[in-house]
């Protein structure tokens, strides 16, 4: 429910000492107060997705502008940050540069809602249960960072566009050797060469018997 929301932000309590924990006192509430500034911070566990994601603790740069706005403080930033992963194609590791560019809107959470654009039904009760808030006037930008990052990721990540991939044969790397070919037989032929060799036996085995081996055996 949106009050229970508002009311779980009022008593939340987020440290400050936190690399992506940012406090907009110095803003005032005064809406046109702008605050620019740029940190880097260690990124946070699992940012990204199974193939390809930012390492835990690799630096993260991050370009921050916060307004503040009769709603809130709105955020608008750019993140730049390592991302490390493997091709979907050959499972050789590769390396990226990722650049995401990012906006948010943190609410008070004592804001009038009569501040707050007119809605009605299912959608706006959604829509405020998506809202983030302030919290003792500090915002917690990993939520955000975490979606834009997430987004912003390939989710087939290829060494090259052209990556031809694994051998389905016996798992060769074919960027490595172009020429890489395996000798094919057509199954229903190779039927056919197995009963011919199964009659070719047979015919031995019935062929009359040499004079000589008749002698012997008397």
């Amino acid at each position: 429910m949106p009050q229970r929301r508002k009311q779980e932000a009022l008593n939340a309590r987020l440290d400050h000492r936190s690399p992506l924990v940012f406090d907009t006192r110095e803003l005032g509430r005064r809406p046109g107060a702008l605050k620019r500034l740029s940190r880097s911070v260690p990124a946070p566990d699992h940012l990204g997705i199974e193939v390809i994601s930012v390492a835990e603790g690799a630096t993260v740069e991050l370009d921050l502008r916060l307004e503040s706005v009769m709603e809130g403080v709105l955020v608008t930033g750019t993140a730049r940050a390592p991302l490390t992963g493997e091709c979907v194609r050959c499972l050789e590791p590769l390396e990226r540069e990722l650049e995401v560019d990012f906006q948010e809107m943190y609410s008070y959470p004592d804001a009038d809602d009569r501040s707050r654009p007119a809605d009605t039904g299912d959608d706006a009760e959604e829509d405020e249960e998506d809202m983030l808030f302030l919290e003792a006037d500090l915002l917690d930008l990993e939520p955000v960072l975490r979606d834009a990052v997430v987004l912003a990721l390939p989710l087939q990540p290829v060494c090259q566009e052209d990556c031809p991939g694994l051998c389905s044969e016996c798992g060769a790397r074919l960027a490595d050797d172009p020429d890489h070919h395996h000798e094919t037989v057509d199954i229903r032929w190779a039927a056919l060469q197995g009963l011919a060799g199964s009659d070719q036996d047979g015919e031995k085995d019935n062929a009359p018997r040499s004079v000589g081996d008749d002698s012997q055996e008397k």
